[in-house]
């Protein structure tokens, strides 16, 4: 890991992330990804994503259920939730999906559906569907995110207004303060009556202030900067993690992290150092308890350190990372902390859950069939999960709209290339210049990666290239080699860019063996590059790690990446016989 920029003093300024409309992928697994998810959301029965809201408001609901999570049922409880568990949970999400993937395509009939979807919402807010209601703050968390959407992405010019109505329906179900799971939840929800929900206290309060913020960022009102200080957890959270201490143990590992988006925010909105500090020394604390794969919280829980945790998980449970879920946290928290600190591990950390996770989940089905956890049990193997419509339905949709804003940022200066994703950026330099970057190559398959700038005139910029903390690189500018020591993990070219000219980065993708944790250093991943190769098939015997890293290039054990796994079985550590 290289050192992280200074967060304190004098910081450089936040780099600014292009819009989704900016970035256009080239073919390949992220496109197709994008591509699937919104034909799913386009296919959606308008009726039945409208029927919760209009069953809990006493509207007549015509149309089918859904299934699932999603249906505004008696709760059939199983373990995995049940039908009925979570109503119209996820619909926000579908709207920020939709909204972003207007942003791209520019398709008018995204931008109907959308209209057609916040029409048919207006009459059923009510605040009756939050009465009584097993998760209120998480319900309305992703309705912020979706209406919030519509305005910035898609232009509606209503979102802001059923905004206004819902925040009304919503806030006087919510907690004074945010509140952490269990006790304290049970707590305020007998005082104030409500008891047919005691069962259900993992609501999310604590998640709120990210969107919040951005809602009053964004233009949406003074009240929603007020709301979101109010949902800060300080006391128990962010101040502890701001000191350095670690109580991330027994949390539960997505909503958990994903509140630290809200710290993120804190600091955007507010300049709060000590939000900022917490933020940074999480991310920190989760690195360290994450499984080669970039994944992390088994049993969606984060571990305690040094405890041998991860190591019990391997043959304790499949429920190794909440992978759609899990993946857009970690996205939201590294974009930020990169942003902030333009340090080029986040982007490190970014990379990895990318290939490792999030790119090789099984397609998000039309019936609700959902890709969930990340199996590193041995042996293991990719499947959905058990009820149709998790939260993982929600945000895998998000999640295929954002690799496009993790590629590339802005500086005052020029351009940060963050990710190596066969992409088009197009962009007004600061003189004026119109440019066009076009990256091509297959990476992480292979190290070599091409960049052709196209530009209206010659422009002086910055182009600032991440070299992965583990590789080494070769730069060749039109063919000359280029000089230059990575600061903080981006090497800067800075010149006089011309139409036509060609960046050549050629990156090192070394095989090694990563470690399970320190106490068991015989139980490895292979890993080449950013990506974690994975055994195919039967579980291999024991190997010496000379003979692991010879299989890995190319003999005895089949190794293969997440995104090449369908159907095989595949184990993801071994034991070495070397200890």
């Amino acid at each position: 890991m290289g050192a992280a920029a200074p967060l304190l003093g004098e910081a450089p300024a936040v780099l600014d992330e292009f819009g989704y409309g900016d970035v256009e992928l080239l073919p390949g697994l992220a496109q197709r990804q994008f591509e699937q998810t919104q034909v799913v959301l386009m296919s959606l029965n308008e009726d039945s994503l409208l029927k919760p809201w209009r069953l809990r408001a006493g509207l007549a609901a015509p149309g089918p259920e859904l299934g699932g999570w999603y249906d505004e049922v008696a709760l059939d409880k199983t373990e995995s939730g049940g039908h009925g568990f979570a109503p119209a949970h996820c619909f926000g999400q579908w709207l920020s999906a939709l909204a972003r993937g207007y942003a791209i395509t520019r398709d008018g009939r995204t931008r109907a559906r959308l209209e057609r979807l916040l029409a048919l919402y207006e009459p059923a807010i009510s605040g009756r569907f939050y009465t009584n209601f097993r998760f209120p703050a998480y319900n309305y968390d992703k309705l912020v995110i979706g209406l919030i959407d519509a305005h910035e992405f898609a232009g509606s010019a209503q979102a802001y207004r059923l905004l206004d109505r819902t925040t009304d329906a919503a806030e006087p179900h919510l907690p004074p303060r945010a509140l952490d799971r269990d006790e304290p939840q049970r707590r305020w929800r007998a005082s104030v009556g409500d008891s047919t929900t005691n069962d259900y206290t993992w609501d999310e309060s604590y998640t709120l202030p990210e969107n919040l913020f951005l809602a009053w960022r964004r233009g949406a009102g003074e009240r929603y900067r007020k709301l979101a200080a109010r949902f800060l957890l300080d006391e128990t959270y962010f101040d502890p993690l701001a000191r350095g201490e670690n109580i991330l143990a027994n949390h539960h590992a997505y909503s958990f992290a994903n509140a630290l988006s809200s710290a993120m925010q804190a600091y955007v909105a507010n300049g709060s150092e000590r939000h900022l500090r917490a933020a940074a020394n999480a991310f920190d604390m989760i690195a360290a308890q994450s499984f080669a794969t970039g994944g992390w919280g088994p049993n969606e829980s984060f571990v305690a350190p040094d405890g041998g945790a991860l190591y019990d998980s391997l043959r304790g449970t499949h429920r190794g990372f909440e992978t759609p879920c899990g993946s857009y946290a970690h996205f939201k928290l590294t974009r930020y902390l990169l942003r902030v600190t333009r340090d080029g591990r986040y982007g490190d950390s970014m990379e990895r859950v990318l290939y490792n996770t999030v790119l090789g989940a099984r397609a998000l089905e039309a019936d609700g069939r959902a890709f969930y956890y990340s199996d590193y049990h041995s042996p293991a193997a990719k499947s959905y999960f058990p009820d149709r419509w998790p939260c993982c339905s929600g945000t895998l949709p998000q999640v295929a709209c954002d690799y496009r804003i993790l590629i590339y940022f802005r500086a005052s200066d020029g351009v940060f290339v963050n990710l190596y994703i066969p992409s088009t950026l197009r962009w007004t330099a600061g003189d004026g210049a119109q440019c066009t970057l076009t990256q091509t190559g297959e990476y992480p398959a292979r190290g070599e990666v091409t960049m052709r700038l196209r530009a209206s005139r010659a422009s002086r910029f910055a182009l600032r290239l991440r070299i992965p903390g583990w590789s080494r690189a070769a730069i060749h500018v039109n063919g000359e080699p280029v000089s230059a020591a990575a600061e903080a993990g981006f090497v800067t070219l800075r010149r006089r860019w011309k139409d036509g000219d060609r960046i050549d980065l050629a990156l090192a993708l070394p095989v090694r063996l990563e470690a399970i944790d320190r106490q068991h250093p015989q139980t490895v991943a292979v890993v080449r590059g950013p990506v974690v190769l994975f055994a195919v098939g039967e579980n291999p015997l024991r190997l010496t790690r000379a003979q692991l890293v010879a299989a890995a290039q190319g003999g005895g054990v089949v190794f293969i990446p997440f995104t090449e796994i369908e159907d095989q079985d595949y184990t993801t550590y071994m034991n070495c016989c070397d200890g």
